[in-house]
C-alpha cells in the first residue's frame, strides 16, 4: 500500500535506455520562433548560500538534516553565483537560442516579503544584462521548488493561503526589476511532482509525509499525505494566478511578455486494449496533468479528480474559479519518461494521490507495476515526447507548449557522451514530428489522442546546461551538455559531446547525422 516507488523514484534510475535516431533534420526545419536552450535552476546551480545576504531556502534546511541519498547539499552546487559570466560565455559559444533559469527568492527578497536585497538584485540584472547582450532569449523560472524557509517556519508554506499574497509581491518585484528584458515567465516548477514530493512522500523539501506514504523506507514525522498534496497544489494555483493576473494588468502592454506555468508530464500508454485500462491511461493524465492545467484553462478540477478524492479535495469559489480561468499564457512540461497504465479499483480506506488515481503503471509492459519494486533502468520514448504534447494542445485549447526540461542521466561523467547525444537527438526529431500537420492516427494509434493537427510547441530546452546537484541524487548522477569536476574546488567546465553536437545542430544547415568522432578540446574555468 505504500507509495515506496512513485513518479519521482523514477527519475533515480541509473540512465534512460535509447535507440539511434533514424530520421534526418537540420535547425532550419523547425519554425524561426522556436527556441532551442537550455536550463539550470538557483539552488542546484549557483551556491553561495551564505552569500550576499540571502537567507536559507527549504532545500538549505532539508539537505542539512542528511535527506539526500549522498548526504550532499547545494552550498557550492556548481558556484553560479561567481561564475555566472564564464558560464554565459558558454551559452554563447554553444550557440544557445534561449536559457532558462530561476530566481531564488531567498536571495532576492531574504525575509520572504518586504524589503528586496540589493546584492540579489544586482546578480539576477547581471546575469540578465549577459545574456540579453548577446542575444540569448531570456526565460525566467520565478520560483523552482525553492521558497523561503523563514515563510515555512512562519505559516507552513505552500500548506498556507497566506502564501498566495507573499508570492504575489514577490512576482510583482520580478517583473518590475527584470521585465523590461525578459518576456517568458514561469511562475512554478512542476507543481504536481512538487505537491506530491513535498507533502505526500516526503522526497523532496520540505519532507512532509504521513505513514505508510513515506518514500522507500523512510518513517513520516510530520504531515498528512492524504490531504497536504491537493491543499498545496491549490495554494499554488491561486499563487500563479494571482501573480499573472498582476502581471497583465500591470505590465504585459508594455512589457509584451506571457507568464506560463510548468508541470512533469509522463505519457501514459494503456497497459492492455481493455475499456478498463483505457479509462484508466485518460485517468492518469487526468490527474497528473489535469489536475493542475484545467483550473488554469477552465476554471475547475477535473471531475474524476473531485470523484475521487472527495471532500479532501479543496474547492475553489465562484469567484476564484472565475478569477483562476485563463491565466495561463503557455504550458511548460518537464518530459522524461512514458509509463504503461492499467486499472487499479479504488481501495477504500486512507488514500493517498497514488491511490486516488486508482491506476497502476510501470516504465515497460513486462515490469511490475511502480509501487512494488523499483525499475532499474527507464526506457527512452520519444515518441511519448511527441504524443504528450500533441495531446496537450488539444486537450488545452492550442495552447503554446515549451519543452523546459528534457535530458538524460549519467553516473561516469564521462565526456563522450554518445547515449546523450542521441536522445537529444530522437527527442527534438518527435518534437519536430509534433510539429508538423497532418497527424495521422493510424500510424501512432493511442486511444485519449485524436489530433489532426501539428501541436503548438514553441521551444526545447535541455537539462541541464551543465553538472549541477540534482533534487532526486545530488551529485551522484550528471545531467549536464558541460561537466563540472565538483572533485575540484575550481570546478572546471568541460564541453561534453552532447555541448559540441548541440552546437553545430544550432548552426542552421548542419544535419543531425553530422557526427563529432570525439570528445575534442575542453573549456575550462
Amino acid at each position: 500500500m505504500a507509495a515506496a516507488f512513485t513518479v519521482i523514484s523514477l527519475l533515480l534510475s541509473v540512465c534512460v535506455q535509447g535507440a539511434a535516431p533514424v530520421l534526418s533534420f537540420t535547425r532550419s526545419d523547425f519554425p524561426e520562433d522556436f527556441v532551442f536552450g537550455s536550463a539550470t535552476s538557483a539552488y542546484q546551480y549557483e551556491g553561495a548560500v551564505a552569500e550576499d545576504g540571502r537567507s536559507p531556502s527549504i532545500w538549505d534546511t532539508f539537505t542539512h538534516a542528511g535527506n539526500m541519498p549522498d548526504k550532499s547539499n547545494g552550498d557550492i552546487a556548481a558556484d553560479g553565483y561567481n561564475k555566472y559570466k564564464d558560464d554565459v560565455k558558454l551559452v554563447i559559444d554553444s550557440n544557445l537560442e534561449a536559457y532558462r533559469f530561476s530566481i531564488s527568492w531567498s536571495r532576492l527578497i531574504p525575509n520572504g516579503r518586504g524589503a528586496i536585497n540589493p546584492k540579489g538584485l544586482e546578480y539576477y540584472n547581471n546575469l540578465i544584462d549577459e545574456l540579453a547582450t548577446h542575444g540569448v532569449q531570456v526565460h525566467v523560472m520565478i520560483s523552482q521548488l525553492d521558497p523561503p524557509q523563514i515563510l515555512e517556519d512562519e505559516y507552513g508554506g505552500w500548506l498556507s493561503p497566506k502564501i498566495v499574497e507573499d508570492f504575489t509581491a514577490y512576482a510583482d518585484v520580478c517583473f518590475r526589476e527584470f521585465g523590461d528584458r525578459v518576456s517568458h515567465w514561469t511562475t512554478l516548477d512542476e507543481v504536481n511532482v512538487a505537491a506530491l514530493g513535498s507533502y505526500d512522500i516526503g522526497q523532496i523539501a520540505p519532507g512532509r509525509c504521513s505513514d505508510p506514504f513515506g518514500f522507500g523506507t523512510k518513517k513520516c514525522t510530520v504531515g498528512n499525505s492524504s490531504v497536504e498534496p491537493y491543499i498545496a497544489a491549490h495554494n499554488m494555483l491561486l499563487a500563479h494566478a494571482s501573480a499573472t493576473r498582476l502581471y497583465r494588468e500591470k505590465y504585459q502592454a508594455v512589457q509584451k511578455g506571457v507568464v506560463g506555468i510548468n508541470i512533469y508530464t509522463m505519457w501514459a500508454y494503456p497497459l492492455t486494449n481493455s475499456t478498463a485500462d483505457l479509462e484508466a491511461s485518460q485517468r492518469f493524465l487526468d490527474f497528473y496533468c489535469g489536475w493542475i492545467l484545467e483550473p488554469l484553462v477552465f476554471g475547475d478540477y477535473p471531475s474524476v479528480v473531485k470523484k475521487n478524492v472527495g471532500s479532501r479535495l479543496p474547492s475553489f469559489r465562484k469567484v476564484q474559479s472565475e478569477a483562476i480561468r485563463g491565466t495561463i499564457d503557455f504550458i511548460g512540461i518537464n518530459h522524461y519518461l512514458s509509463v504503461y497504465v492499467n486499472d487499479h479499483p479504488l481501495e477504500k480506506g486512507i488514500r493517498d494521490f497514488v491511490l486516488d488515481v486508482a491506476a497502476d503503471y510501470r516504465v515497460s509492459r513486462t515490469d511490475p507495476p511502480v509501487g512494488q519494486h523499483a525499475p532499474t533502468s527507464i526506457p527512452a520514448d520519444p515518441r511519448g515526447l511527441q504524443l504528450m504534447v500533441e495531446y496537450l494542445s488539444e486537450a488545452y485549447g492550442n495552447l503554446p507548449i515549451y519543452i523546459q526540461e528534457t535530458g538524460y542521466a549519467t553516473r561516469n561523467g564521462s565526456l563522450h557522451d554518445t547515449d546523450r547525444v542521441d536522445y537529444m537527438k530522437n527527442h527534438i526529431n518527435s518534437t519536430l514530428t509534433a510539429l508538423r500537420k497532418n497527424y495521422f492516427p493510424e500510424i501512432y494509434p493511442h486511444p485519449v489522442l485524436t489530433c489532426r493537427n501539428g501541436a503548438n510547441v514553441k521551444g526545447y530546452f535541455a537539462w541541464c546546461f551543465l553538472d549541477v546537484f540534482e533534487y532526486l541524487t545530488g551529485f551522484s548522477s550528471q545531467y549536464g551538455l558541460y561537466r563540472v569536476d565538483f572533485e575540484d574546488e575550481a570546478l572546471p567546465r568541460q564541453a561534453r559531446l552532447s555541448a559540441r553536437w548541440y552546437s553545430k545542430f544550432l548552426k542552421k544547415g548542419i544535419r543531425v547525422e553530422d557526427e563529432l568522432d570525439d570528445a575534442g578540446s575542453h573549456v575550462e574555468q
